[in-house]
């Protein structure tokens, strides 16, 4: 009987225990994470500290998922070594789990840059439910008034409108000179931070927070930030939302093969035999640029994990590859970003542009050789699919370009031929 250990419970790990519990139902199954509380979805960690969801509602997998997938959970407990060769993960106080199969769903942790006063009571990261609770809580407790998030990427837009709707004036805080630029143009970026200002949040870009400084009456509190300038913004409470880097830690120094994550091939396995890895921790494959790269996407790392288990339990599964894709909606307008969405000036890509200042729309594609390997969508996002069917599957769009970014763009512009092999892929 089969012995598979699972290191994570978020995306990638509960994709894979569905996908080996589908496989082989009677192995032994164990899953380690060091979080208390799991299988919750992280991406609606902002809308429990907004108080739009409760942990029921966070929760992605119904209370019994382990017990109905005959799982043992190890819960709140840290993984601290792992030998490859006996194959045995070690646990915080020298508990040894055995395994024949292997999956490093790790995931990534925040990146904290050094700050003077980061250890100031009141600074707080933002990627797990146990830092949403402690944010919720903390807020109610000092009764909150302001908070400066540092970083507009998705997580500090993400946060920032949390704590906006908490009741809480907000300054971001942003190095680039745009925010969202990882995902948008500086003419999307425009118009999401319009949006974002009209909510009443404070927006400093091209600068960082060089010190966190204490309240007059108790240095040891959060009172507020100075940036690079010199400028000073006082708060209550200060939030690290730049970003995340991978969980590397277990097999640093080991045969794993690492770049910023862990190496994987098509079929999530590593270069150690029978051990795979998937989610934030794993360099999986981008379709559109044709390697392997960092993609620290929920959808995606469901994805690579229910291929990683299915491998695992000698079901035969490869990795089409995924990109990057973002879709979201804070402060009331919607935004799709996939693929190479906002590339540097090359002159063998095609961009095609529609905006509408006055709705706030913004439309933009990239094409290579006639083929989407890139979309933006602002404020109007109800092709996306029919545009991302296009860009996975390579169409050639020549004859289609003209219509491509219009308002009544849809199925009915398709070839036949091209609606009869979505009608199959549906």
């Amino acid at each position: 009987m089969a012995k598979y250990v699972i290191l994570g419970a978020s995306a990638a790990g509960i994709g894979a225990v569905e996908a080996i519990r589908e496989a082989d139902p009677v192995g032994t199954l164990t899953v380690i994470t060091d979080e208390a509380c799991s299988h919750y979805s992280r991406p609606m960690i902002s809308d429990f500290v907004s108080g739009k969801a409760d942990l029921k509602k966070v929760d992605c997998r119904n209370e019994d998922f382990w017990k109905e997938n005959n799982v043992e959970a190890i819960l709140g407990k840290k993984a601290t070594a792992i030998n490859f060769d006996e194959k045995i993960v070690q646990l915080e106080g020298g508990e040894k789990i055995p395994y024949e199969k292997l999956l490093i769903a790790t995931g990534g942790k925040p990146f904290v840059p050094k700050m003077e006063g980061s250890d100031k009571d009141g600074v707080f990261t933002f990627t797990t439910l146990k830092d949403a609770q402690i944010l919720a809580t903390k807020i109610s407790s000092i009764n909150a008034k302001s908070a400066v998030v540092i970083g507009a990427g998705l997580i500090g837009i993400s946060v920032t409108e949390a704590l906006v709707k908490r009741g809480l004036k907000v300054t971001m805080v942003e190095l680039q000179d745009k925010i969202l630029s990882l995902l948008l143009d500086p003419k999307g970026s425009d118009i999401v931070e319009m949006v974002v200002r009209k909510a009443g949040v404070n927006i400093i870009t091209g600068q960082s927070v060089q010190k966190i400084i204490g309240k007059p009456d108790n240095d040891s509190a959060v009172g507020g930030v100075i940036l690079t300038k010199g400028d000073q913004v006082p708060c209550d409470i200060v939030v690290v939302a730049i970003g995340v880097v991978p969980r590397v830690e277990l097999v640093a120094g080991t045969a794993v093969k690492t770049n910023r994550g862990i190496v994987v091939d098509s079929m999530m396995q590593t270069s150690v035999p029978d051990v795979y890895a998937s989610g934030d921790v794993a360099e999986a494959y981008d379709f559109v640029l044709n390697q392997n790269r960092l993609l620290p996407l929920w959808p995606l790392a469901v994805l690579e994990g229910q291929v990683a288990g299915c491998n695992m339990a000698g079901k035969k599964s490869t990795y089409a590859g995924g990109t990057n894709m973002s879709s979201l909606k804070y402060f009331g307008i919607p935004v799709v970003s996939v693929g190479l969405a906002n590339p540097k000036d090359d002159p063998t890509l095609e961009v095609l542009v529609k905006s509408d200042p006055e709705r706030n729309v913004y439309k933009k594609l990239v094409l290579k050789n006639n083929v989407i390997i890139g979309m933006t969508l602002v404020n109007s996002v109800e092709r996306a699919g029919i545009l991302f069917y296009l860009m996975k599957n390579a169409v050639n769009v020549k004859k289609l370009k003209q219509q491509l970014l219009e308002d009544d763009f849809g199925w009915a512009a398709l070839p036949v031929t091209l609606q009869k092999k979505m009608r199959v892929v549906q």
